[in-house]
């Protein structure tokens, strides 16, 4: 791995750190609220022993640096050592600044927000601040069987239930959900991109003539597939295509002019990369 590329890779960990403790300081903790996980437990004890939160959240996270360096990699524990000391720092850091909003909808909508895109860029870097990320990563290490996103909804929930049984308000746990699922989002645009393409399957009689129909009038590539009725016992020509949103329409509507009785199947293409879409 190049110098720069290093380098870059930690100035991500570093922008990242910065969003997701400003979105934690400014509009989660002064609001009692939590995006689970440690930052959720660090919330609690605030509250209960005014001990700083980027302090606890270090400190929970350092029998998992040791467990995790033999386990997952040195490279990866050294990334994950500081985007987790600069994400505890922010944190204690902007919790000195005055509070944005009270407003616990407000402020669950753009702590999740924040938080979310922080985290992506750090995770996108093959990092992590620790955490249940870092708990899942080394429980997945041991059993690969186990899924990281049950483990991380888990500790999410327990987290989630602390708080409420702490503070004695369901609306904490009710808008702490809610910011969890914001950042769950926020990831998933991050990685993904807004624009998700459509992936369509056509199975007809006229899959010759439909094939021509969105080569030529749609301007659109599409693959053959090569298929089997189970019910027919009939070799059939599957067509597989791929297009953005706005395309989908006009494929249909061809497939339909076509063939009136074509079977059609329309899902998520989540990435896709090659000739007219991503090149890496």
């Amino acid at each position: 791995m190049s110098v720069f590329k290093i380098f870059f890779e930690f100035i991500l960990i570093a922008i990242g750190c910065i969003l997701a403790a400003f979105g934690t300081s400014e509009f989660l903790l002064p609001n009692q609220l939590s995006s689970g996980g440690f930052a959720g437990i660090a919330t609690i004890i605030y509250y209960l022993f005014h001990i700083q939160m980027g302090t606890t959240i270090l400190i929970l996270n350092i029998p998992l640096f040791f467990i995790g360096y033999f386990k997952l990699g040195r490279m990866f524990i050294v990334k994950t050592i500081v985007a987790t000391f600069l994400y505890s720092k922010f944190i204690d850091i902007f919790e000195n600044f005055e509070v944005f909003t009270t407003d616990r909808f407000l402020s669950c909508l753009y702590g999740g927000i924040l938080i979310g895109i922080g985290l992506a860029l750090v995770l996108k870097v093959n990092s992590s601040t620790g955490g249940t990320d870092l708990v899942a990563y080394i429980i997945q290490d041991f059993n690969s069987n186990i899924k990281m996103s049950n483990i991380i909804m888990i500790v999410d929930i327990l987290v989630v239930l602390g708080n409420i049984i702490t503070f004695r308000e369901i609306e904490i746990g009710l808008y702490s959900a809610i910011t969890i699922f914001i950042v769950g989002k926020m990831l998933d645009i991050v990685f993904e991109g807004i624009n998700f393409c459509k992936l369509i399957y056509i199975v007809s009689d006229k899959s010759e003539e439909i094939l021509e129909a969105i080569n030529l009038d749609a301007n659109k590539g599409a693959t053959a597939i090569y298929g089997r009725g189970s019910f027919s016992k009939k070799n059939k020509m599957i067509i597989m295509c791929v297009t953005k949103r706005r395309g989908v329409d006009k494929i249909k509507l061809l497939s339909k002019k076509v063939d009136p009785n074509s079977f059609i199947i329309i899902t998520d293409a989540r990435e896709v990369y090659g000739l007219g879409f991503k090149n890496s």
